[in-house]
Formats: structure tokens, C-alpha cells, sequence
């Protein structure tokens, strides 16, 4: 096992370019395309262990936040954990990302949301299956909407600020959506010598019902448009979307986009001619159970109480019993109570997230419930599955 570590910020330039190093080894990239990386993502918000001088592995953090049920919840993304080769299997991530948690703890912040290289790791401490990023793809001569309901109008030059407020408007309304920070925002425009991003808003100047930002690329398949980001706020946006894109089709063959695990933009489609290119799922770690409860929305029409019994073996604060109190669509928690649904850190993050209902989660031996206290939870964290578009 790994001997004492020392966890801080960064601090020195070589610190950043040994941690760069391990990047570059970790995930398959150049010494160039490491530093242009950490510099986008800031150095304030990279983590570092070492070992004396020797800095054995490191992490970023983004601070953002995600919607559930409606209401925005600040949420801290967790990526570019790396660790040296000669380290690795010695518990120096796990060590890492202990320090991590605590120090978001101590912050404050409710949850965390990563992208799993393996899961094993990360549920030893506290991170769970949450939510899903899916790929789809269609060919360009099967989507057959040709009417064009609203104008479209080219944006040059590109700039976040023109789609902030559309983007908004739509992910509040889907469990899982970010709340962006600047370097996501940067991601979605990040394009390299070979692409030419395009973006268009769909609808008058003036009023604006949505957007659609793409790249266009040629594969061993043939040519295809990478839609990097999109919203449509109407029936008519969503008509105008697939109408523009068909357009395309004289020198496009298919289409590629990232939405949900059962995207409603193929309900569109006159025929079921779309198909899944690849699915990840993220993980999201509880790490104050009352802030976590009662920052998320809920379905309005419910009124209840859930009697909650949590344990967490890394943050102490979390342990114990809980009442949440349900009512018009916000939460309230309060120490005690009857303990009727039992579950530990990691089990709470999926029940959370409803991407499993808490039937499913019984099952899997995630939680522990009373018939009475099951339903309630079901009732309590019904909601559309959780997804986002983005990847960190």
C-alpha cells in the first residue's frame, strides 16, 4: 500500500507538468494537447497527491451544477483522475479522491457527478450509477420532414452567450442536465484544425425556440454531421431541427447527436431507423445527504414523508436517520425517525438520480424498505431517466 501522501492544490509549474506527464501516459495524449487541457480547465481547479517532491497522481474539479425535479443543485464533476503507472494499485486513488470528497464536504457541496474508467474504484467510495449519456445516429435519407416551420438564422460568430438562456430553459427540464460552468461551455465550441463548427437558432430574431450547433466529418461509413450541442423548446423547433438536418442529405449520409436513453427527437421520425452508436453512465456521490435532499425538486401533487436510514463509511456527517417531508414540490429533512428504508452512500445516489426505481434497487440489494416506505420512494423520485449531454 501506498505510504502517507500529501493532497493539495497546485502549486508549482512543475508540479502541473509532472501531473501533465501522467496525463499524457493515462489517457493516450500528447504533451501539447495535456497543456492545452489543464490550461482550459485552470490550474485552481487541479488536485494533486505526491509523495516528497514526487507528484504521484491528480484530478480537476468543475463547479457547476445539475438540475433535479425542476431546481437547481450545485454539483462539483469530478475528471482527469491520473495516476502515475508505478503507483497504481497501491490505494493512491483511493486515497486521492478520499481527500477530494472531504475537501467538497467541508465546501459544502451536495453532489458529485464523474465519468467512471471503472467503477470499482469508485464505489468504494460512495459513487453510484446515476444517469446516462447515449449516442444516436440516423441516416439523413430516412428522416422525411421536410416542412420547415421557422426561420433559421446562422450565428457568426459563435458564442455561448447567444444559447445560454435557450439552453437553460431546456435543461431545467430534464433530470441530470448540467448547469454549465465556462469550461463546459468552451468543450461544446472546442474543435480542432479539421472541423468547422456551424450553429443556427431556430426561430425569428427575436424569438428564438431553440438551436442547433454542429460539425460535419467523413469516416470509413461515409460523411456524417456531429450535432456537439442542441435544444428545441417547441413542437415547431423540433419539426425545423430534423427538417434543416434532412436537408443536408444530397451530401450527408447520416446524422449523429447525444440525448437521453430514450430520446424523444426520434418519437419524431417516421420510421424507427435510429440506432444507439454508445451509452455511458455516469456516477454521482451524495455528499451531504440533507443539502443533497432537500436543494432537489419533487413531483408537486405528492405530499409525504420518507423515513430514511443512511450509512457512509467516509463521511460521518451522513450517517444516520432522516425524515424527508415532501410538499409542493420541495423537500424538507429532519434528523430521526423510523429508519423504514435502509440503504448505504451509494445506494442513495441511484435512488437519488431515479435512474433505478427502488423496486429495482431492492433487488439488487441496494436498499433495505418497508412495503409502504418502497412506495412512498417511488412516488417521491418518479421523474423521466436521468441524462446529459456532457461529457467531463
Amino acid at each position: 500500500m501506498v505510504s502517507q501522501v500529501e493532497y493539495n492544490q497546485i502549486a508549482h509549474s512543475e508540479d502541473v507538468q509532472q501531473f501533465g506527464n501522467i496525463l499524457a501516459q493515462c489517457f493516450l495524449g500528447s504533451p501539447d494537447e495535456i497543456t492545452l487541457y489543464l490550461n482550459r480547465i485552470g490550474h485552481e481547479n487541479l488536485r494533486i497527491i505526491r509523495q516528497g517532491e514526487q507528484v504521484v497522481g491528480g484530478l480537476e474539479m468543475l463547479s457547476m451544477g445539475q438540475w433535479w425535479g425542476g431546481q437547481h443543485v450545485p454539483m462539483t464533476g469530478i475528471g482527469g483522475v491520473g495516476i502515475a503507472p508505478e503507483y497504481r494499485g497501491t490505494g493512491a486513488a483511493i486515497a486521492m479522491m478520499q481527500h477530494a470528497l472531504k475537501e467538497l464536504h467541508t465546501n459544502g457541496v451536495p453532489i458529485s457527478v464523474l465519468y467512471p474508467a471503472t467503477q470499482r474504484l469508485y464505489r468504494k467510495v460512495g459513487y453510484e450509477q446515476g444517469g446516462i449519456l447515449c449516442e444516436w445516429e440516423v441516416p439523413t435519407q430516412s428522416i422525411h420532414l421536410k416542412e420547415q416551420l421557422l426561420p433559421i438564422k446562422s450565428v457568426v460568430p459563435i458564442n455561448h452567450a447567444v444559447f445560454h438562456d435557450l439552453y437553460q430553459q431546456q435543461a431545467k427540464l430534464n433530470n441530470g442536465n448540467l448547469d454549465r460552468n465556462q469550461v463546459i461551455w468552451k468543450n461544446v465550441f472546442l474543435s480542432n484544425k479539421k472541423e468547422t463548427l456551424y450553429a443556427y437558432l431556430l426561430g425569428s430574431a427575436d424569438h428564438s425556440q431553440g438551436y442547433v450547433i454542429f460539425s460535419q466529418h467523413q469516416d470509413a461509413d461515409g460523411s456524417f454531421i456531429q450535432v456537439k450541442d442542441w435544444v428545441v423548446l417547441t413542437a415547431a423547433a423540433a419539426q425545423t431541427f430534423w427538417s434543416f438536418l434532412a436537408n443536408h442529405r444530397s451530401q450527408i449520409k447520416k446524422v449523429r447527436w447525444k440525448g437521453s436513453s430514450v430520446d424523444f427527437l426520434s418519437l419524431l421520425l417516421p420510421e424507427q431507423t435510429v440506432k444507439q452508436r454508445f451509452t455511458k453512465r455516469w456516477m454521482l456521490r451524495i455528499l451531504n445527504v440533507v443539502k443533497a435532499l432537500e436543494k432537489r425538486g419533487y413531483p408537486s401533487e405528492i405530499q409525504a414523508e420518507l423515513h430514511l436510514e443512511v450509512r457512509d463509511d467516509l463521511l460521518a456527517d451522513n450517517n444516520g436517520r432522516f425524515i424527508l417531508s415532501v410538499v409542493n414540490g420541495s423537500g424538507k429533512v429532519s434528523n430521526g425517525g423510523k429508519g423504514e428504508l435502509k440503504l448505504n452512500i451509494t445506494g442513495l445516489a441511484s435512488l437519488y438520480t431515479g435512474l433505478f426505481t427502488p423496486h429495482q434497487l431492492q433487488l439488487a440489494g441496494q436498499l433495505e424498505a418497508t412495503d409502504v416506505s418502497l412506495s412512498v420512494a417511488s412516488q417521491i423520485f418518479a421523474g423521466a431517466s436521468p441524462w446529459m449531454a456532457d461529457f467531463f
